[in-house]
């Protein structure tokens, strides 16, 4: 056994070593790949590749190797600096181990190459320079180059790209999403075939219009490939578009100058469920079990070479004679459908290229609609010639049609319009020169959609076209409780349809009753990929974008949630997501309103600014009905009579269209006409009048009262004011939060004479203009909330000064008396020769007299007080 031992050992040791080598190899060569990649890619192009990693694995797929590189990127240099090209989470490349160990001026054969999620994106400016010229010029052309890469490729697959085609200079965009290819055959033979499999979604979008919208494309073909020639000819191949079958052959072979194209196609049947397969799944549904009759047939071919000049020339025909269609559980039939449309170029010239639609027309039931169409000079200037005749109630569509919504319609739509225009007048504006004739009505139509607050029911609508305008001559609609009647023209509405410009227009609109409930929905209804709750019931008007219009309003009634407006005139004028109010004038209130100002949705948050006049408002009414009003001023509930005003103010918007009250600016002045006081409608005035016995607020008389407020930052301040009770002046000041809090203060200026008789005995010792004069300042601070108010005033200070200005009288008075008898005295001592003995008497008593007084007056003060801050007013209050 022994002799057999050492072998094993060896060989053994061999595979360990050459697993091992197997295993490390590949970092030592993964700087080489990393090198060749970036080197030779980036020294040939106007673009910079760049990746994360490289992962090389010779044993996963031994004998072959298999090199993953990871987040492949090609980044454009000027003009399209910064753009990517082309992107890839993961390259996938497996060839020959051997294939790793040659130099980097020998080519790399590969066997297999796999891209996932690849992203290229090809741009092109308005000056027609493409992202995708980024090959830079070969220094030696005398000599032919060795390639980095050589392909002998057995298999290669795309997994789930994104290809995107996009032309600033003629307003082309196509793009191919969901897009997954894969391919198998021997490249590595001149002649080959190889089979293929692909599926994509398309987009495509001219000059601002989207006509495909992800339409599902399916393509198995079996395509001969000539690489002597350059040629790639389709062998065997199906198509599908959406449903629609194609068959197709040709081939397509590449020049030095260009490619040369040969295909032709057609529908394998003629069956007319063809062209409902041609339209969206949404719209059609099931078509397995749809009854048809007659014909639809696709044809056509491209031929011809494809430059910098020219395209190859095409001719494509649609055609369907008398055919129908009705699905099984919808009643009625669509009959005598003809199409005959021909898409065609013959001159390889891109701008000759045309489209006429002879004939395209239907029928259901006894309505038939016709409409033909020329349309040629397709990119320089389009030329448009088109006809629609016919009648068509609208109520039939969905009961001969599957529609993709199940919204009910009804309506009579009678048409018989010519029109004749080309782009670039209508990109001018020079409307003048297009032709536009005929007439379009509507009648007895109803609508009832997600988009809607309320059923919309128009009556009758009836619009004539001429050169210049598209005139409203009629328009009378209900929707809710709102009715409207409407004249007016449209002044460019090509440009609306054709060039996506903003509608333009001016129109009268006549309403008795104008609800504005009736155009608010319900957000979450109405709001897609937005981050909205749909159950959220949040209400909001979006003004539209696409409306620069005049409106002359005059409604007999608008209402919008507790408000009634009356006699409702004035203009609104919409424009870039703007409404603005000019000279709107309303009754209301018992008033009237005068209103200036605007409102704007174009930020995500509405703002408004706003210029009130009012006009003899019920304070009561107003204040009850507008919150706005209400916040300013909350004392105001508790007046009564009428109130003018000139207000401003600025702020946000919420969701249902109110404003703001958290941050809305601005200032009032405001002026009282007729107005009295229920200080018990206030909870601070009626704390106030409880503790201030001398004052009675429901006698108060504040006609001819102004008065100003500024509010800014959620608070309203009060410009100091002076209020006249009787005799009694009250200086009021402070301000108040839009949360209800307080912070007022108030001083009464309180005659003596009102202290109760206590201090009338004491006052009947002054004369009456010294009495008079005789005031007590009384404050009062008023805090905390208007429904939880706070009120304290200064009793204490208003005791101790009462109390001094009583004794200063009274002092100076007896002062004045004592001086007076002394005079007396001396004048009988040296006159009667009386003895000094009766003078000393004198002052002695004048003395003792002159501080009992003083207690006196120190003791009635004090009960005065007691009396005018403890009793009530009916007890105190003397005329």
């Amino acid at each position: 056994m022994k002799k057999f031992k050492k072998p094993l050992v060896i060989i053994a040791s061999f595979l360990l070593l050459s697993i091992g080598a197997l295993a490390a190899i590949p970092y030592f060569f993964k700087d080489k790949i990393i090198a060749l990649i970036k080197e030779n890619i980036n020294e040939s192009l106007y673009a910079t590749v760049d990746f994360t990693d490289v992962d090389i694995s010779l044993l996963r797929n031994f004998p072959n190797a298999r090199v993953g590189i990871e987040k492949f990127s090609l980044i454009n240099h000027a003009p399209f600096e910064g753009d990517s090209l082309f992107t890839a989470d993961e390259i996938t490349l497996k060839m020959s181990i051997k294939e790793l160990f040659k130099g980097s001026d020998e080519p790399m054969k590969l066997d297999y190459f796999s891209v996932t999620k690849a992203q290229v994106s090809i741009l092109v400016n308005e000056e027609g320079v493409a992202n995708y010229d980024i090959a830079k010029p070969s220094e030696n052309t005398s000599q032919v180059e060795s390639e980095p890469f050589t392909f002998s490729v057995s298999g290669y697959e795309i997994k789930d790209g994104i290809i995107s085609y996009k032309d600033a200079s003629s307003g082309m965009e196509l793009l191919i999403s969901e897009f997954n290819h894969q391919g198998s055959g021997d490249l590595s033979t001149a002649v080959s075939e190889l089979q293929t499999h692909s599926e994509a979604k398309v987009s495509f979008t001219f000059d601002g219009t989207n006509y495909l919208q992800k339409i599902p494309l399916k393509l198995d073909a079996l395509i001969g490939v000539d690489l002597t020639e350059s040629k790639y000819s389709f062998l065997q191949n199906e198509a599908l578009i959406n449903q629609l079958p194609l068959n197709f052959d040709g081939y397509i072979q590449l020049l030095e100058q260009g490619q040369m194209v040969d295909i032709t196609f057609k529908t394998p049947s003629s069956d007319f469920k063809n062209f409902l397969a041609v339209l969206p799944e949404t719209y059609t549904q099931n078509i397995a079990n749809v009854q048809t009759q007659g014909n639809f047939e696709i044809s056509g071919f491209f031929k011809g070479m494809v430059d910098d000049n020219h395209i190859p020339t095409f001719d494509i025909r649609i055609e369907s004679k008398n055919a129908m269609f009705k699905y099984p559980d919808l009643p009625k039939s669509v009959r005598n459908i003809n199409l005959n449309t021909e898409i065609a170029n013959k001159t390889g010239i891109t701008n000759d290229t045309y489209v006429t639609i002879e004939r395209l027309s239907f029928q259901i039931d006894q309505d038939v609609f016709s409409a033909n169409a020329h349309i040629k000079n397709i990119i320089e200037n389009p030329i448009v010639d088109a006809t629609i005749n016919g009648k068509l109630n609208l109520g039939n569509l969905s009961k001969a049609y599957p529609m993709p919504q199940k919204v009910p319609m009804k309506g009579l739509l009678t048409a018989n319009i010519h029109t004749y225009f080309d782009m670039q007048s209508i990109e001018q504006k020079q409307y003048e020169r297009t032709r536009n004739e005929g007439k379009l009505s509507l009648n007895n139509f109803e609508y009832n959609g997600d988009e809607m607050a309320t059923p919309l029911a128009i009556n009758s609508a009836d619009l004539s076209f001429n050169p210049t305008t598209v005139s409203l001559q009629n328009f009378v609609a209900k929707t809710g409780k709102t009715d409207l009647q409407a004249q007016g023209s449209i002044h460019n509405l090509l440009g609306f349809f054709f060039r996506k410009e903003k509608l333009e227009g001016n129109f009268n609109l006549n309403s008795n009753h104008f609800a504005l409930s009736d155009f608010m929905v319900a957000e979450g209804e109405t709001l897609e990929n937005e981050n909205t709750t749909p159950d959220s019931g949040e209400e909001t008007i979006k003004i539209p974008s696409f409306l620069d219009i005049t409106i002359n309003a005059n409604a007999q009634t608008v209402t919008y949630d507790n408000l009634t407006l009356k006699d409702v005139k004035g203009t609104l004028r919409i424009d870039d997501e703007k409404a603005t109010l000019q000279d709107f004038q309303s009754g209301i209130f018992g008033g009237k309103l005068a209103l200036n100002g605007s409102v704007s949705t174009k930020e995500s948050t509405p703002v408004f600014d706003m210029n009130l006049g009012i006009n003899s408002f019920d304070i009561s009414q107003s204040f009850k009905g507008m919150d706005l009003l209400q916040a300013l001023a909350p004392i105001a509930s508790a007046l009564q009579g009428k109130l003018n005003s000139t207000l401003s103010l600025k702020g946000t918007l919420k969701e249902d269209f109110t404003p703001n009250l958290a941050n809305i600016s601005g200032n009032a002045l405001a002026e009282l006409l007729a107005s009295n006081i229920k200080p018990e409608q206030s909870k601070a005035l009626s704390l106030l009048g409880n503790q201030l016995s001398f004052i009675d607020f429901s006698k108060i008389d504040l006609s001819k009262l102004k008065t100003s407020i500024s509010f800014n930052d959620g608070k309203v301040n009060l410009k100091p004011l002076t209020i006249q009770y009787q005799d009694i002046a009250i200086e009021l000041g402070g301000s108040h939060g839009l949360d209800n809090s307080m912070d007022y203060n108030a001083t009464f200026q309180v005659p003596a004479k009102y202290l109760g008789k206590d201090v009338n005995n004491l006052l009947n010792s002054l004369s009456p203009e010294e009495a008079q004069q005789i005031t007590i300042p009384v404050s009062a601070q008023i805090g905390g909330s208007f429904s939880n108010p706070s009120v304290s005033t200064n009793m204490k200070q208003s005791v101790t000064s009462l109390t001094n200005q009583l004794v200063a009288y009274q002092k100076e008075k007896l002062t004045n008396q004592g001086k007076e008898k002394l005079t007396n005295a001396l004048t009988g001592l040296l006159g009667n020769k009386k003895d000094s003995t009766q003078t000393n008497v004198s002052d002695s008593t004048k003395t003792k007299t002159t501080d009992e007084t003083k207690a006196k007056v120190e003791e009635k003060a004090k009960d005065a007080l007691k009396n005018l801050f403890g009793k009530k007013k009916k007890d105190t209050i003397k005329q």
